[in-house]
């Protein structure tokens, strides 16, 4: 393809949003180039969803054996091989990263290995080859903050923590949000003294109260040393090991510090300020309900926007920009009602409205919930428990929040989105009949309201 032919869509970045839309812009016959200069696949295939998803199943290897002993099994302790973890999660990733690339070259799309810079409102550059295009895609994900503690040089984040080169005897989590607490979990599960430490007075903000208390007292069952209201002054160096002050002068000797403490959207040498693209103060790009930034031929999606930053969205923004452009323009993301979950063990899944946003848009508001030890922690020798919640508007019955902290709660939260994208009731759900047993009959069985 001739670097002055004008394209119809020229994507950088070669994540989830960024693959979707080229892929769907091309199978309409257009003409489609993405560009980028790490591993197809983006942070979720790479260093995020799939990686994590994968060390988290094997961090509940070692916790199931000593739960099969209440079933009559027995026999030796299983042993962590950290580098056959390491290898097979790599040989999987490589797999992953080929069917990206699969996908978009059947499809009709040019793909450049090389960093891209927006250099013109139609023209991108790529190792020194200019390409014009009519509408530019910016979909480069977000990266994580760098810790601005003395030392920080020291720490790693979750880019690092995948491929250490050793496994942590001792790890220290900083920060409360869901990487933080997801990687607290996942080394406590397979085998690490981990100590996470958060300066807000409870970890998951954002996330509906009874979810956030409840996952904190069952990651301490589990382990975790999770400490609220603590932070660090500074890492330091010592005897091959970190040492890691904190304030109010306690020390921690860790073997590494991994720093969660968000995540910043990916434009720092982009172009896009020298072409007056509208930026907020994070960095993120500010577009409108069609993902068109301030210059009209250059749009955004996905984390670089900062504004849900999860794989589905991206895949429907990148959905709906395609269809605005170059089809019917009838797709919307409709960003209420967005199921998403969080692989600490226990799990986390929830769709819907907290219950403190609900009394804040709602002006009658009733709360089933329940707590209970599932029936195979009965025999498992577990004091692991399990909660449940729902959050109604009383004036339309409509079910407006549904929460679940337990084993598989993403998979089964992801059934009740649909109901709730569909309208569901208090009253349907009462009418429906449980899977008895299981679990997520609790969903349709909680007849008694919390009383306020």
């Amino acid at each position: 393809m001739a670097a002055t032919e004008e394209l119809d869509l020229f994507v950088i970045g070669a994540g989830s949003g960024g693959v979707r839309a080229a892929r769907m812009a091309a199978q309409r016959g257009l003409r489609v180039v993405v560009a980028e200069d790490a591993p197809l696949g983006g942070t979720c295939v790479n260093l995020g969803c799939i990686p994590k998803k994968l060390y988290s199943f094997a961090a509940h290897y070692a916790e199931g054996f000593e739960e099969s002993h209440g079933f009559g099994w027995s026999g030796a302790a299983p042993v962590l091989d950290w580098q056959a973890l390491k290898s097979h999660r790599a040989r999987e990733i490589t797999r992953l990263n080929g069917i990206y690339a699969k996908l978009l070259t059947d499809a009709g799309v040019t793909v450049l290995r090389g960093r891209a810079h927006v250099v013109g409102a139609h023209e991108v550059e790529v190792d020194r080859v200019v390409y014009r295009a009519r509408h530019i895609l910016v979909a480069t994900g977000g990266k994580p903050v760098t810790p601005l503690v003395e030392g920080g040089e020291f720490a790693i984040s979750s880019n690092e923590i995948f491929d250490l080169a050793q496994f942590p005897q001792h790890l220290v989590v900083v920060g409360g949000g869901y990487i933080a607490c997801e990687f607290a979990s996942i080394f406590r599960g397979l085998g690490a003294q981990v100590t996470q430490l958060y300066r807000g007075e409870q970890v998951l903000r954002g996330f509906d109260d009874d979810v956030r208390h409840f996952l904190a007292a069952e990651v301490r069952k589990k382990g975790v040393d999770l400490r609220t209201q603590a932070d660090v002054t500074r890492i330091a160096r010592e005897a091959g090991r970190l040492r890691v002050e904190l304030v109010g002068g306690e020390v921690l000797i860790a073997d590494q510090v991994l720093y969660a403490t968000g995540r910043v959207p990916n434009t720092a040498g982009l172009g896009l300020r020298e072409l007056d693209v509208a930026l907020s103060a994070n960095g993120a790009v500010l577009v409108d309900e069609h993902y068109q930034t301030s210059v009209p031929s250059i749009h955004a999606l996905g984390d670089v926007i900062d504004r849900v930053q999860l794989t589905p969205v991206a895949l429907a923004e990148a959905m709906a920009l395609v269809d605005h452009l170059f089809g019917a323009d009838l797709r919307r993301v409709d960003y209420e009602l967005i199921p998403t979950a969080v692989f600490t063990n226990p799990n986390i899944g929830t769709v819907g409205l907290s219950e403190r946003a609900a009394r804040e848009r709602f002006a009658n508001v009733r709360v089933f919930r329940t707590d209970f030890k599932p029936l195979r922690h009965t025999l498992s020798g577990s004091t692991e428990r399990t909660m449940m919640k729902l959050v109604v508007d009383v004036d339309t019955d409509r079910v407006v929040g549904l929460h679940m902290v337990g084993q598989d709660a993403g998979e089964v939260v992801q059934g009740f989105a649909v109901a709730m994208r569909a309208g569901a009731t208090k009253a349907v759900f009462d009418a429906t009949v449980g899977i008895h047993p299981t679990a997520a009959e609790e969903f349709v069985t909680m007849r008694e309201p919390v009383l306020a």
